[in-house]
């Protein structure tokens, strides 16, 4: 396999103890996919800064050239990954926790329509790892050396891109690899060593969207619930046949976020002055069904996402930020913070990413209020649509072709 030249920038080298130490106990080191292990956007680490210095966290390191694109990375087995369109390429990147380069390797051709860049975030399995084309190509990777096992369009299913390429992240549930090509096959589910087809769904004809597959079990049935451009539906892990699905946003601009799973509730909220829906579940045998509770405009969420804690909603709202009590849809409040943006979860805090001019946040996650505990900005150029991650003491931002890692570890006493 062919591989292209790769120049890094490695600009910043400091706080060598923490650079080179393990995570400490508390902090996981293992963020294998989009949104983290859980798919939620919360990461499982604790003793970590509950207050920024000024001027932000401690700058572990940074590296540049990593192409232009959105994609967030993925922290397994010592490496780091992401991807970043190069010279009309789609690059795979690997580095090892110091931020060194291991290898590249294309995956396709670049997306090079309406918003060009990298979309899909790895996905890491074991010795392997899969990542999705922008134009709907599924490529399964060795983790460690970078070589190609398989490769499989996913446009023979029938489906097509919507207008801004396929922005999905592949899921790995079990044996499988899962993706929506759209059309007849709204979601298909391949064998995951060797890229064969297992299932594809039955009951349900939709373009993709740009949002990924959720995974959840509910009444003892192992299911997927996916946004898509004819509303939201789930599906059986096993069969790939609807469960259920809602029509709300159908048609709408985008429909960009995952859904958030809670305590049998389903919600999904998207931008374009659409709002959120909350589901209520219920299942008899194996029938599964999804009752509408509450409908919100407090939630206009572009692509940032939101996350679920302790029965609240905390997530994107136009440019700002808003709470919903899950239950009942009530707004509890609206902020605005680093405006308009992404959000990921770590030791009861929020870590807030703005979209414009690289700003990013520390904040509180509590219905009572958002307080800012501390601001950092990092370097790029147009719209940042990748999510922050915390994993391992450590928070990962990327901004167009520049990665930063900070130190998050609360010191000692």
């Amino acid at each position: 396999m062919s591989r292209i030249r790769f120049l890094p920038s490695l600009v910043v080298l400091l706080g060598i103890l923490c650079y080179f130490s393990p995570a400490l106990p508390g902090q996981s080191v293992e963020w294998p996919c989009w949104r983290g292990p859980n798919r939620d956007g919360k990461s499982a680490d604790t003793g970590l800064l509950k207050e920024w210095p000024e001027g932000g966290p401690e700058l572990l390191w940074k590296v540049s050239d990593i192409g232009n694109g959105f994609s967030t990375v993925a922290v397994c087995g010592g490496f780091i990954y992401t991807t970043g369109d190069v010279d009309r390429k789609l690059i795979l990147f690997a580095f090892d926790m110091n931020g060194t380069p291991k290898w590249n390797v294309p995956v396709d051709a670049a997306w090079t329509k309406s918003h060009p860049g990298s979309r899909s975030t790895p996905t890491v399995d074991g010795d392997r790892l899969y990542v999705l084309s922008g134009n709907g190509v599924m490529v399964c990777f060795d983790a460690k050396t970078g070589d190609q096992k398989w490769s499989k369009d996913l446009k023979r299913y029938g489906g097509r891109p919507g207008g801004w390429g396929y922005a999905e992240s592949v899921l790995i549930y079990d044996n499988l690899a899962i993706a929506k090509p759209g059309g007849r096959s709204c979601v298909v589910a391949l064998d995951k060593i060797n890229g064969e087809t297992v299932w594809q769904s039955k009951g349900f004809t939709a373009g993709p969207e740009y949002g990924s597959c959720v995974p959840f079990t509910f009444g003892g049935i192992p299911m997927i619930a996916t946004g898509t451009k004819e509303g939201i539906a789930c599906f059986s892990l096993k069969t790939g046949q609807v469960l259920w699905s809602n029509d709300w946003s159908a048609g709408n601009t985008a429909n960009c976020p995952d859904p958030a799973i809670s305590d049998g509730y389903v919600f999904w909220a998207n931008g374009y002055r659409k709002g959120g829906i909350c589901l209520k579940l219920a299942a008899s045998g194996d029938k599964v069904s999804a009752e509408q509770v509450w409908t919100t405009n407090d939630m206009d969420c572009h692509h940032g996402g939101y996350i679920i804690h302790e029965g609240y909603i905390y997530g994107n709202h136009s440019a700002g930020w808003s709470c919903l009590d899950l239950k009942t849809g009530e707004r509890k409040w609206n902020e605005r913070a680093v405006g308009k943006g992404s959000v990921c979860f770590a030791d009861g805090m929020l870590y807030l990413f703005g979209e414009s001019g690289g700003k990013a946040a520390l904040a509180t996650c509590s219905p009572e209020g958002l307080t800012i505990k501390g601001n950092v900005t990092v370097e790029g150029s147009g719209p940042s649509w990748a999510h922050p991650v915390v994993v391992g003491g450590r928070l990962y931002l990327r901004y167009a072709d520049n990665l930063y890692c900070f130190n998050m570890k609360a010191k000692a006493l």
